[in-house]
């Protein structure tokens, strides 16, 4: 038996039985040897406090001797390390798509950590992130790079796009009836309103959960993953476009997700062929 537990089982064997605690002294026992009334590592339940010795806390590592320390006290707040990095992902994806993050300069993470009133490693890890994605590249001993977009690279991506989501709706189109087409409104409606206030990191958002809503019906959740990632790669903007489409070419790309809903809930097969694919012409 381990020191640790030797003493701890020891003890609780010196302390007297107070009236009416019989049962509590019991149930400690069962629950540090696993039979009642036998304390130690003899027990049946040997093999578990033999790992962590009799009487130390569930969970205690080996060969970490709690002695009689109190617990320590939960804290009121967990702090969430992501939470902070999910922040600064979305603060560094509405700069690249308002232009404030100009392609081809190179920013530091220490730089941006102080910008936005935080340490450098939650800006690296959201860094590598747009890495991922394709926004930034990185550049070692000095940061990150955003990357030029060419017009090349946004046709391809558009091209995949509607390899991807073009086939889909027109399925859709034919299986899904109007009451769920329906419902999609208010998301079709949010996405005009985003492209009215001119913000295209608002749109950006907006228009993302409308494709993602109409994927979400075909019930492909791969789909809905694989198609959500090249649709955020294309809205990053080209090089020299500074905030990108002007408030214009958001709104009329916005008004084309109402008029595809109204052709899809009037059950128009013509007109959704003829929308679909103007919608996927471009990058959107």
């Amino acid at each position: 038996m381990k020191p640790s537990a030797y003493s701890a089982a020891s003890a609780a064997a010196r302390v007297p039985a107070q009236p009416g605690a019989a049962d509590a002294h019991r149930e400690r026992d069962v629950h540090r040897s696993g039979a009642p009334g036998r304390g130690g590592d003899r027990g049946r339940g040997g093999s578990e406090d033999r790992a962590r010795g009799a009487g130390e806390p569930v969970g205690a590592a080996r060969g970490e001797h709690t002695h009689s320390e109190p617990p320590a006290p939960r804290p009121r707040v967990v702090v969430q390390r992501s939470s902070v990095r999910g922040q600064v992902l979305d603060a560094l994806r509405t700069a690249l798509l308002s232009g404030e993050l100009r392609p081809g300069e190179v920013y530091s993470a220490p730089a941006l950590g102080e910008r936005f009133g935080v340490s450098a490693t939650p800006v690296r890890e959201a860094m590598q992130q747009l890495a991922v994605e394709g926004a930034v590249e990185v550049v070692p001993n000095r940061g990150f790079r955003v990357v030029r977009r060419g017009d090349r690279e946004l046709a391809e991506l558009a091209e995949v796009r509607a390899l991807l989501e073009a086939p889909v709706w027109l399925r859709l189109s034919l299986t899904v009836p109007a009451e769920r087409w329906a419902e999609l409104r208010p998301l079709a409606e949010s996405t005009v309103r985003a492209a009215s206030s001119g913000c295209p990191a608002t749109y950006a958002e907006a228009d993302r959960a409308f494709h993602r809503a109409v994927l979400a019906l075909a019930g492909n959740e791969q789909l809905v993953a694989i198609a959500g990632d090249v649709h955020r790669r294309a809205q990053w903007p080209p090089a020299g476009a500074g905030a990108g489409r002007g408030r214009a070419g958001l709104i009329a790309d916005a008004h084309e997700h109402t008029a595809l809903l109204d052709a899809l809930i009037a059950g128009d097969q013509e007109l959704v062929r003829a929308l679909v694919g103007e919608h996927f012409t471009g990058a959107r």
